[in-house]
């Protein structure tokens, strides 16, 4: 009985590789049409994002399924409780990829040149999804708890690419448009950040049995 559970709690981690994968790349699609100026695998975003969507409900049909038929035990039920959590935050993840897509679509070529700090985010924010899942799929403690500072670097980034924005549309209101859009997408890429925290959270209480958010004064 306890191989079988072990062999869906493998099927589960590699689910779960493919699924953090697959919002590494819709992150990295949108950021470098953005930043790039290379568009032509936009049309990749909504495929990626309606495979993400896919991938939530049949990832979430493995634990459901683990918890009602195998009996686990406490350690493999925080395990699949922060799997089914995980999940819904790549889902929201892939949706806020596709959101800054569409934003791109509007720009009209532009790459949002004049601001930086919005690479650096975008960079930050897919290394923290990336390492977050690493971290629950190799049993990283550490690694999940590095993610924490790295959401420091995305928040610093935006505040930066913030107060950039508004002296542009201070300098030319007939342009404002345009940097309204960036600051959308700069939103959009803080929330990803936010997200992968999230990830790296669940990582520490699958491990642990406490959720670090619980313990903040």
């Amino acid at each position: 009985m306890r191989s079988r559970f072990d062999e869906q709690l493998s099927i589960l981690n590699k689910k779960l590789i493919v699924m953090g994968a697959l919002c590494e790349e819709i992150i990295g699609i949108s950021s470098d049409a953005l930043l790039n100026g290379n568009s032509d695998k936009l049309e990749n975003v909504k495929i990626i994002g309606s495979e993400i969507d896919r991938m939530e409900e049949e990832i979430e049909g493995i634990c459901l399924k683990l918890l009602l038929l195998e009996h686990p035990v406490a350690s493999d039920l925080r395990q699949i409780s922060a799997a089914l959590k995980m999940i819904t935050d790549m889902e929201r993840i892939g949706d806020q990829a596709e959101d800054i897509a569409e934003i791109i679509g509007f720009l009209n070529g532009r790459t949002g040149e004049e601001c930086k700090e919005i690479r650096k985010m975008a960079e930050t924010a897919i290394k923290m999804v990336n390492d977050s899942v690493d971290a629950y799929v190799n049993t990283d403690l550490e690694l999940a708890r590095s993610v924490y500072s790295f959401d420091d670097i995305v928040d610093d980034c935006f505040l930066k690419t913030k107060n950039k924005l508004i002296d542009m549309i201070a300098e030319n209101k007939t342009d404002g448009e345009y940097p309204l859009d960036l600051l959308m997408i700069a939103k959009y890429i803080e929330r990803i950040g936010d997200h992968a925290v999230n990830i790296a959270e669940w990582v520490e209480y699958s491990l642990t049995g406490v959720h670090k958010d619980n313990n903040k004064d």
